[in-house]
C-alpha cells in the first residue's frame, strides 16, 4: 500500500483499536484460479505480539478453505470511514485556485500466513466469542448456547476455521494532513454542511487530526 509519511497512524495500538471496531474484513488470497477475496467476520486476539491474530471461518462449502491449506500469505483488508473531499471547501481555492479534489479515508491491511482449522472444539468457541462480541450491546443478548446443542453442532459440522497470525499490519489514516490548517479547518466544515452519517464521522477525524497536530 502507497503510504506518504503525512498519511501515517499514530501507532500500532491504534491499528489494534480499528480491528476490533471493525471486525468485517476483505481475505485476499492467491489461489489455484487467480486471486480471490472472500469478505467475512474476524475475531481480533492481540496474542501473540506485537501485532496479534485474526480469527474467522467460512462455509465448508466455499472451496476457499481448501486452497489455503498449504498455508499461503493473505492480505486481510478493514475499511472504515470514508469521503469525497470537494475542493470548493478550502480557503485556498479562492486565492489561487490550484486544488482539485480527493477522496479522504482510513485503511487498515493485515498480512499473514492463513491456517485453516476443522478443530470442533476451536469451532464452537470462535463462533461463541464471535456471537457474544457483537451480542454483548443487546438488551437481551443471544447466546450460542440459546440455540438446541444437536442444532450447533450441525452448524459448526457446516464452517471450516480461518486464522491469520499477523506479521506485518499497515494502517492509512488520510485524513487531509497534508493541507494547510485553514484548509482542513474548511473540509471539517464542508463535511459537517453535507449532513450525511459518513460526511460527520469524517469530519470528526478530520478535526482530531487537526487537534492533535
Amino acid at each position: 500500500m502507497y503510504l506518504p509519511k503525512s498519511f501515517e497512524p499514530p501507532d500500532t495500538s491504534t491499528l489494534q483499536q480499528f480491528l476490533r471496531a471493525h471486525s468485517f474484513g476483505v481475505l485476499v488470497t492467491v489461489t489455484s484460479h487467480g486471486l480471490d477475496g472472500n469478505h467475512l467476520p474476524f475475531v481480533f486476539d492481540p496474542e501473540p505480539s506485537p501485532y496479534g491474530t485474526l480469527r474467522g471461518h467460512v462455509a465448508r462449502a466455499n472451496p476457499i478453505w481448501r486452497e489455503c491449506e498449504n498455508g499461503p500469505d493473505a492480505l486481510a483488508i478493514f475499511q472504515g470511514p470514508d469521503s469525497f473531499i470537494s475542493p470548493s471547501w478550502y480557503p485556498a481555492k479562492q486565492e489561487t485556485g490550484a486544488v482539485v479534489p480527493t477522496w479522504n479515508y482510513i485503511v487498515v491491511h493485515a498480512h499473514g500466513i492463513v491456517r485453516v482449522i476443522q478443530d470442533a472444539g476451536w469451532l464452537r468457541a470462535h463462533v461463541g466469542a464471535l456471537t457474544d462480541r457483537h451480542e454483548a450491546s443487546r438488551e437481551v443478548p443471544w447466546a450460542v448456547s440459546d440455540a438446541p446443542a444437536d442444532y450447533i453442532e450441525k452448524m459448526v459440522g457446516a464452517i471450516v476455521g480461518i486464522e491469520l497470525p499477523i506479521s506485518r499490519l499497515i494502517g492509512k489514516w488520510k485524513l487531509s494532513q497534508n493541507r494547510s490548517e485553514r484548509d482542513r479547518a474548511g473540509v471539517v466544515d464542508g463535511l459537517l454542511r453535507e449532513g450525511s452519517e459518513s460526511a460527520s464521522r469524517m469530519a470528526g477525524l478530520v478535526k482530531g487530526a487537526l487537534d492533535n497536530r
